[in-house]
């Protein structure tokens, strides 16, 4: 084995993949970019993450390569960043890479000055130069040449691509059309969406449920069965394909193909948490069971796979094991029959699709395998006519196939799971559970969620009431993003409205305050990505694209919208006027790209609801009135429920003060769009008020 580099002491599963590498890697830090002024050599920077199948491929080809160390040891200083941990580095390269390139992705390869300002960007790159793309020996060896003999024009390139990014972070205030954006919005998915199989586009297919969202308030406020239509398409697609696990449960990353079949198979925490908020609003719509199992058997995965003892949840699964993409995942005919009997095998073969010829293709190889992914071409209770079953028995018999499969495939290598907790995406899940728990009515989801907040706010949760990032075998470091505050708070108004205990709603005020404090950009509106007394680096950036999750902007619009309804604060709503008009004129060249925002839009354009319930503690019939409003698909309602007996709220609510009951029983007042109806005890009446479009 090498001897260690610098990334030994790191705790980053990532980084600590590296840390053997031949390859003298430095974290991110002053000590690198001290030696490369000191030595006058260039920095070489590699961002990716442990579940990156080309990251793996090319750390095995390159970094692991005695002839590419040496290159790198003798001119360059080498710096490994770990994007999730750090997402501010990450974010000011790849837009860097978008520039330069016209395209970005993992692993992310940057060459610049020892001041950080980059002169080349790319993303893999092979070590040897092949079909005319310049290999990696080729390329530090130039470099090399021209930061010895052309340093001017290195550093002149440096600059101007500094100048560039600068100018790209500038941002002024415009008016914008709201009804228009969400019509644009539809238009442009639909110009995209596949009728035949869902999703977007043709391939690969990414899951994209923050477009599902608000496909669903679209439906919602048009009453556009074509809005249901493609969420629904998407969702049963996609459940039965390849991209869900169909042994372990949960999706993996995205598809390769069109028809969903062939995934990359790592398993983020972050598409498990959105993936749940869109099946859960579909179940809630459509009472459909496939949408309440899919929801469930997401949540069991990450509940047995991705949830720390502690409460935490954990990252990331990797793709790979045993240095094949996948190997963990697919089954070959004739393993399938070895470990089932006949019958079973007969049946298992029949459902999952397996053949003896395969249906997995070998990415690297572009080779068809013997192997195959599981998975259905309709939904298993569609087949019980066809094999002559009741539903319910043929659905306990492939349970208990899928869960001999599943035995087996324990004794398998399992891929290597990224343990690092991070923040934002466990503020995510945390509102994934909460919702999930509030209209499944399954308290055990709440639990979860209860679990993880404490888990957070006790290992991640500074004295001086603000957050840190991540968190891993006992340390945590790093300033929380602006992404840590947004979706914990997202989490946690969620959670107050499946718990209605005060204190999450009381955190989520809290941790909004320092949001405001910190990151709010008194100039021209919206949220800086990073805290203004955090690291200094070549921009603070403001993003607002919803990518792979939302952006912390686009929740933090929601957020404020909410925030704003249940605290009467009005200079709430006028934040998240200020900071969609910041972006307005990034969303208006194409709002389909920014679809949580256009969901926060939705909400502020109305007509939003806030429902109070004032009640004594102890009364059971409150149960009544959060019973009814589960099933209600009612996007932009707030709930608060007030216990007279509790008066915590009023520190931060005071208008709570005038809520009575009304003939001593449990009462509703419901206000909606600014107009507030007459309190009622009856839950049906209640739930009239809400649904009723008169104002």
């Amino acid at each position: 084995m090498s001897k260690a580099n610098h990334l030994i002491n790191e705790q980053s599963p990532y980084l600590l993949q590296h840390a053997y590498n031949p390859v003298d890697w430095y974290p991110w830090g002053e000590e690198a970019f001290n030696k490369a002024v000191k030595e006058d050599k260039p920095i070489f920077l590699s961002v990716g993450y442990s579940t990156c199948h080309w990251c793996h491929v090319m750390e095995h080809e390159s970094f692991e390569d005695q002839e590419v160390a040496k290159i790198l040891n003798d001119n360059y200083i080498s710096i490994k960043v770990d994007r999730e941990e750090r997402p501010d580095i990450d974010s000011i390269y790849m837009t860097v890479t978008q520039m330069m390139t016209g395209r970005g992705g993992w692993p992310m390869t940057i060459i610049m000055t020892p001041e950080k300002k980059p002169f080349f960007a790319g993303t893999y790159i092979p070590k040897i130069s092949r079909f005319g793309m310049t290999g990696l020996i080729d390329l530090l060896n130039q470099i090399v040449e021209i930061w010895k003999s052309k340093r001017k024009d290195i550093l002149k390139t440096a600059e101007e691509i500094t100048t560039h990014l600068h100018e790209s972070t500038f941002l002024s205030q415009s008016d914008y059309n709201g009804d228009e954006l969400l019509i644009r919005g539809f238009d442009e998915l639909d110009n995209r969406f596949d009728e035949i199989l869902g999703g977007f586009g043709s391939q690969p297919k990414f899951p994209s449920p923050h477009n599902l969202l608000f496909l669903l308030r679209y439906w919602k406020r048009f009453n556009d069965p074509i809005a249901l239509q493609m969420v629904e398409t998407t969702l049963q697609k996609m459940r039965l394909g390849g991209i869900f696990d169909h042994v372990g449960f949960g999706f993996h990353r995205y598809s390769t193909d069109r028809h969903w079949l062939v995934p990359h198979f790592e398993k983020m925490l972050y598409d498990q948490a959105m993936l749940t908020l869109a099946y859960t609003e579909a179940y809630q719509i459509t009472k459909k069971e496939e949408y309440k199992q899919t929801i469930e058997e997401i949540l069991e995965y990450v509940m047995r796979d991705m949830t720390s003892q502690e409460g935490g949840f954990y990252s990331a699964e990797d793709a790979d094991n045993e240095g094949e993409e996948g190997k963990f995942y697919i089954w070959s005919h004739q393993e399938i029959t070895e470990m089932l009997d006949d019958k079973e095998a007969e049946l298992a073969i029949r459902i999952f699709n397996i053949s003896h010829s395969g249906n997995f293709l070998d990415e690297a190889s572009q080779q068809k395998s013997s192997s195959n992914i599981p998975h259905l071409k309709k939904h298993i209770i569609e087949f019980s006519e066809e094999l002559k079953l009741e539903g319910k028995e043929l659905k306990e018999s492939i349970e208990h196939i899928r869960q001999k499969i599943f035995d087996e495939r324990k004794k398998r290598i399992h891929p290597l799971k990224d343990d690092k907790i991070l923040t934002d995406w466990n503020g995510l899940m945390i509102a994934a559970f909460s919702k999930a728990s509030q209209v499944l009515g399954e308290k055990k989801y709440q639990k979860v969620a209860e679990k993880a907040v404490g888990f957070i706010f006790s290992k991640l949760y500074q004295k001086d009431g603000r957050l840190l990032h991540r968190y891993r075998n006992g340390q945590s470091v790093i300033s929380a993003n602006l992404d840590d505050y947004a979706f914990m708070i997202w989490g946690l108004l969620e959670l107050y409205e499946t718990s209605y205990n005060p204190e999450y709603l009381k955190k989520a005020i809290n941790l909004n305050e320092i949001l405001l404090k910190h990151f709010w950009d008194e100039d021209t509106g919206a949220f800086f990505f990073t805290t203004d007394d955090g690291e200094e680096l070549l921009v603070r950036e403001k993003n607002v694209y919803d990518g792979a999750i939302p952006s912390g902007n686009s929740v933090s619009m929601y957020n404020l919208l909410r925030l704003s309804k249940i605290t009467s604060e009005v200079s709430l709503e006028k934040k998240a006027d200020e900071l969609l008009k910041t972006f307005a004129n990034q969303i208006n060249k194409i709002p389909s790209a920014f679809t949580f925002i256009l969901t926060a839009l939705d909400f502020a354009i109305g007509p939003s609801v806030e429902i109070i319930i004032v009640a004594n503690k102890g009364d059971s019939s409150v149960k009544a009135f959060l019973e009814k409003l589960k099933d209600q698909y009612a996007p932009n309602k707030v709930v608060i429920l007030k216990y007279l007996e509790d008066d915590s709220l009023l520190e931060n609510i005071e208008i709570l003060k005038e809520y009575k009951l009304v003939n001593n029983k449990v009462t509703a007042y419901v206000c909606k769009d600014f107009v507030c109806k007459q309190p009622t005890n009856d839950p049906e009446i209640m739930i009239k008020e809400l649904t009723s479009n008169e104002n």
